[in-house]
């Protein structure tokens, strides 16, 4: 019953926070549809597909850390869509970030091997190391092209107030239905993920292929990390801290995790987003926003687990 009661003042909350977003300072039409309305769905868009494979990735791995992030993903997606970005091509940033974030996932996955087989320890210590080798490539670009520093900074710390084109939002909403249709699978996978998450052995004894379901979800989830890279740039702490906070209310069952996590992440985004645009005069970067909660949450949480 107490469960149920902090779902219902959830989904109220959500409520109240989509509704400010869009209303807040009662803008006229056109500031709505072009600029709001996009901020709006590249923000849920974003906390969706963090939350919702940060979920999928500490059930998977067995580990609370678990993340894009951490995993290296997100550094190899910025470092694609930034090369993209800097060659002047930025319709093509977002393909920059899929080819990015697919070239770690395959360098990561290589690495977490050994002799065959497949190690989850490995796996971490290569995406942290994936994840420092292309913060420093990164850090070089931003010193050899000064001139582009908002660009690269834009997508280290996160920047969700895109202006979009009439093409380019085409674009922008065709890859966000491919990525909906992945996690839609993931959501599918769910049982299946749930069970490999208690051992391998286990899973295999029970008819399920681990290594080609591994690694199809670690394939599919590069995509749409990589889309929401390229578009929202690296956010950190919502794919780490979400679904903690998720677990702590609904403590079983990953389907019911998954789907809460997808939604409670865009609606934590967006309130961070709203901070992020309002706490001081001059707009600050998101990702700023979520690691200034996410630190001392992820604190809180480690004392009482």
């Amino acid at each position: 019953m107490k469960r149920q009661a902090l779902f219902l003042l959830w989904l109220l909350l959500s409520v109240a926070i989509v509704m400010l977003y869009l209303g807040l300072g009662t803008p006229d039409g056109n500031i709505l549809l072009q600029v709001r309305l996009p901020r709006l769905v590249l923000t849920l868009f974003a906390g969706m597909v963090l939350a919702g494979i940060g979920s999928i990735y500490q059930l998977m791995l067995a580990n609370p850390l678990a993340e894009p992030y951490i995993l290296g993903i997100s550094s190899g997606s910025a470092l694609g869509s930034i090369l993209a970005g800097l060659s002047g091509f930025i319709l093509l940033m977002p393909l920059g970030g899929f080819l990015g974030a697919g070239l770690t996932m395959l360098l990561v996955w290589h690495l977490a091997h050994q002799n065959g087989r497949f190690d989850k320890s490995r796996l971490l210590i290569a995406g942290v190391i994936a994840g420092m080798f292309f913060a420093a490539c990164i850090s070089l670009l931003m010193y050899l092209h000064q001139q582009d520093t908002a660009l690269i900074l834009g997508t280290l710390m996160g920047n969700l107030g895109r202006i979009f084109g009439q093409g380019e939002w085409y674009l922008f909403l065709f890859l966000v239905g491919l990525s909906l249709a992945i996690l839609a699978y993931l959501f599918y996978c769910s049982h299946a993920i749930e069970i490999m998450g208690t051992g391998d052995l286990y899973a295999s004894s029970l008819g399920i292929d681990v290594v080609q379901l591994r690694r199809r979800i670690f394939i599919l989830s590069s995509i749409v990390i990589g889309i929401c890279v390229s578009y929202a740039g690296i956010i950190g702490f919502t794919g780490l801290i979400v679904p903690h906070l998720v677990r702590f209310i609904f403590p079983s069952g990953q389907k019911k995790i998954y789907l809460v996590s997808l939604w409670s992440g865009g609606v934590f985004l967006l309130a961070c987003d709203l901070l992020a645009k309002h706490l001081l005069t001059l707009e600050l970067p998101v990702g700023v926003i979520t690691a200034f909660i996410g630190c001392p949450v992820f604190v809180l949480l480690l004392r009482k687990s």
